[in-house]
């Protein structure tokens, strides 16, 4: 696979998760466990792929320079700003997360995933795929 191939692997693989986290979501209201555990292993693994896609390309690429300019430019490091840092703070929120679940500590499980898994997850990997697309799919004149 060529290295330029990976800034939308790595969307996509963003775009997937948001949308296996939204379906565990879905699933776990509607009572289908089983289907919720299945998603949100599902959005773990590709989360974990993704992470390791990343770091693959930017190891032989480096960083790119957002070309944008004015409001565009302030947006898009806002985003990114918020994107880094939440990203960050997901990984062991997710890791203990998975593993309340998995160990059947429902009650506490549930309340950490409500509250702070869920959205900060799915904040980041939604704000993954704006940034590619603000970097690589946008034209800024």
């Amino acid at each position: 696979m060529p290295l330029s191939a990976f800034p939308a692997l790595d969307a996509s693989l963003n775009a997937l998760t948001a949308f296996l986290l939204l379906s565990g979501y879905v699933c776990i209201r509607s009572g289908r466990v089983s289907w919720h555990r299945n998603c949100m292993i599902s959005a773990f693994t590709t989360s974990v792929v993704f992470l390791c896609c990343y770091l693959w390309y930017h190891a032989h690429v480096g960083s790119r320079h957002f070309p944008g300019r004015g409001p565009a430019r302030t947006l898009y490091f806002t985003i990114l700003g918020s994107h880094t840092v939440l990203a960050v703070l997901v990984v062991p929120l997710a890791i203990v997360t998975l593993r309340r679940g998995l160990l059947n500590r429902h009650p506490a499980h549930e309340l950490l995933a409500r509250r702070w898994t869920l959205p900060i997850w799915l904040y980041v990997s939604v704000t993954g795929v704006v940034v590619y697309w603000m970097l690589y799919r946008m034209s800024w004149a």
